[in-house]
């Protein structure tokens, strides 16, 4: 049995327990702001983040000139898995735009989309299970994984501090490390799918490893790395 879901396209890939942060402007997605604050206490106010495989159907805010998607042609315009994001945080701007403030909560695969009656995108979402227990393989993983992340922004930035505080769950762990290296939106996109913790841990140490090498040559040549690092998503 499948879930309705307002869905909400972005060029960039929302993990769970992550911080997103939005700048809402096109008319349809205020409608939708509008009806999440408008839910009662006991809804959560939760709306679907799907990440665009084709990144240059934006239309531009006419206040700012900022970057918005819109609605997609069909499906195949959309990465099949997607997570939702639950509102936390609401500014009203005088002119109908709204700052939200979103944490990432469950993930889902795409079952079908469709422009219904509301002005937002909708879609019909399957559940992907939540893990109750990262398990053993998980728990010996993630120490590895970790190791491998601070070398990492120790070769990407040298003269910063270097995660002051570490999740102790392995799968809070493996969703902060998918969303915080420089990592394309195709490798985001394939950890956030990953069936369990521990396969996302052990693909989350070949991306490190293959960054670090890459990092460690780069150093070793008089070139900034800001000029060859990857770009970082602009939302």
């Amino acid at each position: 049995m499948s879930d309705r879901l307002p869905v909400f396209p972005l060029s960039t890939v929302l993990f769970p327990g992550l911080v997103l942060p939005l700048h809402i402007f096109e008319e349809r997605y205020r409608a939708l702001v509008r009806e999440l604050v408008a839910q009662t206490s006991d809804d959560t106010g939760e709306f679907g983040v799907v990440t665009l495989r084709r990144g240059s159907e934006v239309a531009p805010d006419p206040e700012d000139g900022q970057a918005a998607p819109a609605v997609p042609v069909n499906a195949d315009d959309l990465y099949d898995v997607g997570c939702t994001a639950e509102l936390r945080h609401v500014t009203e701007l005088p002119d109908g735009r709204f700052d939200i403030m979103t944490v990432g909560r469950r993930r889902f695969t795409v079952l079908s989309v469709e422009q219904g009656s509301e002005p937002y995108l909708t879609a019909h979402v399957e559940w992907l299970p939540e893990e109750k227990d990262a398990g053993e393989i998980a728990q010996i993983l993630a120490p590895r994984v970790l190791q491998a992340f601070r070398a990492y922004l120790e070769l990407l930035r040298p003269s910063s501090e270097v995660l002051d505080q570490v999740p102790d769950d392995p799968t809070v762990l493996s969703h902060l490390i998918a969303a915080t290296a420089q990592l394309a939106v195709e490798e985001r996109q394939m950890l956030l799918a990953m069936p369990d913790t521990a396969s996302r841990l052990r693909a989350e140490l070949r991306l490190l490893t293959r960054e670090a090498g890459l990092l460690a040559q780069v150093r070793a040549v008089p070139v900034p790395l800001s000029d060859l690092a990857r770009p970082a998503s602009p939302n």
